[in-house]
């Protein structure tokens, strides 16, 4: 019945799980779009990540594919922050510095040409940061899940997405009722996937009052970092392979304080200092965007998973929905296409 929408599951309400359920929404022909996740905003991964957009290198995604899907991110979140929606999805640029104590071996990262005005410090702002010897100034995107997340919920019910709370333990439970399934499940990829690669990478940040600061700051290996937002400065960071623990570590965050403090010494006025962590979901190989034709007893699931992002996943996430979406899309195309008769 030709008829008939394609009926399509989105697990997983993170941020790639909601912008991916929103590119297949709008460039999917005759779909319907149901996401389900047993956690929502503001209780997802995503919710806790510092959200600046500053890519990260994926071991077996080439540069040139991580450069588009950064840009086509960038591209559409700055279209939102000159938006009157900025505010609402917690959009917004800011500047600063990314600074080293020594030199790189790259000294232009491949994505200095997407973020705005990047050039290299000056002899006088380098004397801000006398430990390091090395800077780049340049001005980029600040993405605030706890408004962002909502908004994209927001506007996938506005464009007929259904959302479902329900705890998924086998991609097969959602057939027959789906023609296709996109995962998005983060970490629970390592069940729902059995992709045995997948751990967590624990972060533990703070969020602190002080409305004084109005420049971001990025420790050249992106493990310390001040990013002034709308309502907070986010100070980081720790990379904790493997560990599952939630709750905050007081001596983690002493360190994050000290090691924060040693960049901004204003920090030490800061005020208001709440703990977060989250597990972000981190694979050795990166990112794992690809069609996957499961078969049991006589019945097909096309999955198309987009999955594996660990602490890149906001300055990629539209690029990769994007090409979530085109996969999708090539499932549906794939059945309605005669299979050409071979001249031979």
């Amino acid at each position: 019945r030709p008829m008939d929408p394609v009926r399509i599951a989105v697990v997983g309400a993170g941020v790639v799980g909601l912008s991916t359920a929103l590119c297949v929404s709008e460039l999917v022909p005759r779909c319907s779009v149901t996401v389900i996740s047993d956690k929502f905003t503001p209780e997802t991964t995503s919710d806790v990540a510092a959200g600046m957009l500053i890519p990260h290198v994926y071991p077996d995604t080439p540069i040139p594919t991580l450069k588009r899907w950064f840009r086509e991110t960038f591209d559409h979140l700055f279209a939102i922050a000159n938006s009157a929606e900025a505010e609402d999805a917690g959009v917004h640029l800011v500047s600063g510095w990314q600074i080293f104590r020594s030199v790189p071996p790259e000294e232009v990262p491949f994505w200095a040409d997407v973020v705005l005005g990047f050039r290299k410090m000056t002899e006088a702002e380098l004397k801000k940061f006398p430990q390091h010897v090395l800077g780049h100034a340049f001005t980029t995107l600040k993405c605030e899940s706890p408004a962002y997340l909502p908004w994209l919920e927001k506007r996938l019910k506005a464009s007929g997405v259904l959302i479902l709370t329900r705890c998924i333990g086998d991609l097969w439970e959602l057939h027959p009722s789906f023609d296709i399934v996109v995962n998005c499940s983060g970490l629970g990829s390592r069940q729902l996937a059995r992709d045995s690669e997948m751990f967590p990478m624990r972060g533990q940040l703070l969020a602190i009052q002080a409305p004084w600061l109005k420049h971001f700051i990025r420790d050249g290996s992106g493990l310390t970092y001040v990013y002034p937002g709308v309502s907070n400065v986010i100070l980081g960071g720790t990379r904790q392979k493997g560990d599952w623990d939630v709750s905050p570590d007081a001596d983690i965050s002493r360190d994050i304080f000290s090691r924060c403090c040693a960049l901004e010494p204003s920090l030490h006025r800061a005020h208001n200092v709440r703990e977060k962590v989250g597990l972000r979901p981190f694979r050795p190989a990166g990112v794992r965007l690809q069609m996957e034709l499961l078969a049991q007893d006589g019945r097909r699931l096309p999955v198309v998973h987009n999955y594996g992002h660990g602490s890149g996943g906001i300055s990629v996430h539209w690029g990769t929905a994007l090409e979530a979406a085109r996969l999708v899309n090539e499932c549906v195309q794939a059945p309605r296409t005669p299979t050409p008769k071979s001249n031979l």
